[in-house]
């Protein structure tokens, strides 16, 4: 079985996106530190990499690269209760997160042979991060092949978004599916120590429509006794 990376948190997108790789690859799982304040999805991942017999590469980057976000610096609170459907990018967004993330993706892949590479993005329920759209994606992957010797040599990368076009309850599903326990996941931008989640900020939002979209309630509710 061939081996493929993927870019794994321990949010839902990303790890439904570990399980579907899996079936079809041996994986190699990248796990980011950037001083993120949900730091907490860290652990779960690893518990993932261990539920899937996964190899995983822990990188950590100097939280000092990001400012100006609320989900690594401090002095900026995380927005609650926020319109969905707005069209301005939030002050969540992280500059240039998944560019960063897709280019050690690469370096790391060109040096072991890895021609697959699997990201969790979607277009449909997320807020608004420019890095997540498919043109980023498609681009990216071009700028890949242009910059490395296994592309110019034709052994060409491929970067997977089997979520791209899915709402976060097609999500959920697909993970139900694959007997994916979505009790081990957080999607929380700013949980407690524990994993608690806000239930308000945009992360959660979506995630709890997302589970009352198809008749469940989220697994976390019942995990941390919390009631809506």
């Amino acid at each position: 079985m061939n081996k493929a990376i993927v870019l794994l948190s321990g949010g839902i997108d990303s790890v439904t996106t570990l399980y579907l790789a899996k079936k079809k690859f041996k994986i190699l799982a990248l796990i980011f530190d950037y001083g993120q304040k949900h730091k907490y999805e860290i652990r779960l991942a690893k518990k993932h990499c261990q539920l899937t017999d996964s190899e995983l590469i822990i990188i950590q980057i100097n939280n000092q690269i990001f400012k100006n976000n609320a989900l690594v610096n401090p002095e900026i609170e995380v927005p609650k209760n926020r319109k969905l459907d707005s069209k301005e990018i939030p002050i969540t967004y992280v500059p240039g997160r998944n560019l960063l993330f897709l280019s050690y993706a690469i370096a790391i892949a060109e040096s072991r042979n890895i021609r697959d590479i699997f990201i969790g993005v979607n277009i449909i329920d997320y807020s608004g991060y420019p890095d997540c759209r498919p043109k980023f994606i498609r681009s990216f992957e071009k700028t890949a092949n242009l910059a490395t010797k296994m592309g110019v040599s034709g052994n060409c990368f491929q970067i997977h978004t089997p979520l791209l076009y899915k709402n976060k309850s097609e999500i959920i599903q697909i993970g139900l599916k694959n007997n994916l326990d979505y009790s081990l996941t957080s999607s929380c931008y700013q949980p407690a120590l524990n994993g608690k989640p806000c239930l308000e900020c945009d992360s959660c939002q979506i995630r709890l429509k997302a589970f009352k979209k198809i008749g469940m309630e989220d697994p976390l509710l019942k995990k941390y006794k919390l009631n809506l």
